[in-house]
């Protein structure tokens, strides 16, 4: 048996000749399991909200997203696309025509996302989830085109889930000169009625700027006949997507950029990645801080023990032992005080996933999710881990060393 660990682990649980130092000992676990459990219930809230956000995205964006990397647009039957779409592991591939818009209804103007998009739309991601009013998913029924807004942009422009009118759409036309004296003429003009609904993704992105319509519709009104902005890709297998993708870069030797669903929104889960290592960063200092109990209470087991180095000496511990007697007595206090809010913080965490202990608001139905998020991972668990006890090794280690030498140059 490691003799100094042996003498440090019976000088934590023994009682000493003066109880503060028990007192203190039992306040730098605390301190230690507190800075713990708060790591890694704030880490686990972090990654809810980040899988909440996901989860809304995943009714609006594909699996897959395949776009040129020159220009906006490319031809419909190129040969590249045509290859990805009878792919064997392709189960929906649906063409997509993007581009921006100024829309007009009843005297209310806004700039707008047009997108346009096939009728297999509603199987390649789940539209029809997030869909509000008397209608379904139509994007056309013979001549006539509808479009389905978001729900912000439809109240901003004084629409209901089941507008009636026209809503007039204007593009700027793709040739020729704008001619000042009938600036109208400058503008390619198409309108769309309503099928008798909304869509809402709960993200301002979409909600507050995209019409969902027929690719008919917006290779007319963008003149992009032939065209699609983007393929969207929906796999047979979702455990699939990182292999399809890399298979479909290689396919296509740097023509075409392929996103899957966190890199379509890759802003947004950057900030969320940002926003959590920086309370990582806060969270540490307040474990440091909380660190420096664990010295204060190794200050005076080195005092109080005096005699016992002494004894220990006498029978043949070298000084390195008795250092490394009070090293290991600062270290089972890290350890043993990391476990226990390890132990605490996922109880909490668990209860707060089944019950919504902690809630966002006072009234129901306020946000999106009535309690706060929490995801736990693997990977969370081991980095603080990992952090409190380097962290805490690391206080004690000069402080200990540096005292036990005083207290071993004094007896000498």
């Amino acid at each position: 048996m490691n003799f100094p660990f042996y003498i440090a682990r019976r000088y934590l649980f023994a009682k000493k000749s003066t109880n503060a130092i028990n007192i203190i000992s039992a306040i730098s676990v605390v301190g230690v399991a507190v800075a713990t459990m708060a790591m890694i219930i704030v880490l686990s809230v972090f990654n809810g909200f980040s899988s909440l956000v996901g989860s809304l995205f995943t009714h609006f964006d594909p699996q897959l997203k395949v776009i040129p990397v020159e220009g906006k647009t490319v031809a419909a039957d190129d040969t590249m696309l045509v290859a990805i779409r009878q792919m064997p592991e392709v189960l929906v591939a649906t063409d997509c025509v993007e581009d921006m818009a100024l829309a007009v209804y009843e005297g209310k103007q806004q700039m707008v996302t047009i997108m346009g998009v096939d009728d297999n739309f509603r199987k390649q991601t789940q539209i029809d989830a997030i869909l509000y009013g008397d209608g379904t998913f139509e994007l056309h029924d013979g001549d006539l085109q509808y479009g389905i807004p978001g729900i912000k942009l439809a109240q901003d422009i004084g629409m209901l889930a089941n507008w009636g009118g026209w809503l007039a759409i204007y593009a700027p036309t793709r040739e020729g000169q704008l001619d000042m004296s009938n600036p109208q003429g400058g503008f390619s003009v198409d309108s769309l009625l309503s099928p008798g609904c909304v869509f809402a993704v709960n993200q301002n992105k979409y909600d507050g700027a995209y019409i969902i319509t027929s690719t008919a519709f917006a290779r007319r009104l963008f003149d992009q006949q032939g065209c699609v902005s983007s393929l969207l890709l929906k796999l047979k297998e979702p455990r699939q997507t990182d292999a399809v993708k890399k298979e479909i870069r290689t396919m296509t030797q740097g023509r075409f950029r392929v996103l899957d669903r966190y890199e379509q929104q890759a802003d947004t889960f950057r900030i969320m990645q940002i926003e959590k290592f920086l309370a990582y960063i806060f969270l540490t200092f307040i474990l440091i801080v909380a660190s420096f109990n664990i010295v204060g209470s190794l200050s005076m087991l080195i005092i109080d023990k005096k005699d016992d180095v002494q004894t220990l000496r006498n029978m043949g511990a070298t000084d390195r032992q008795v250092a490394g007697i009070f090293m290991f007595e600062g270290r089972l206090i890290a350890v043993i005080g990391a476990v226990a809010g390890l132990i605490i913080g996922l109880i909490l965490c668990v209860l707060q996933q089944q019950y919504g202990l902690v809630k966002l608001g006072k009234s129901s139905g306020s946000f999106i999710v009535d309690a706060y998020p929490l995801s736990i991972r693997l990977s969370d668990i081991i980095l603080v881990f990992v952090t409190v006890v380097a962290i805490s090794w690391l206080a004690v280690w000069y402080p200990v060393r540096y005292l036990s030498r005083r207290l071993l140059r004094n007896e000498k």
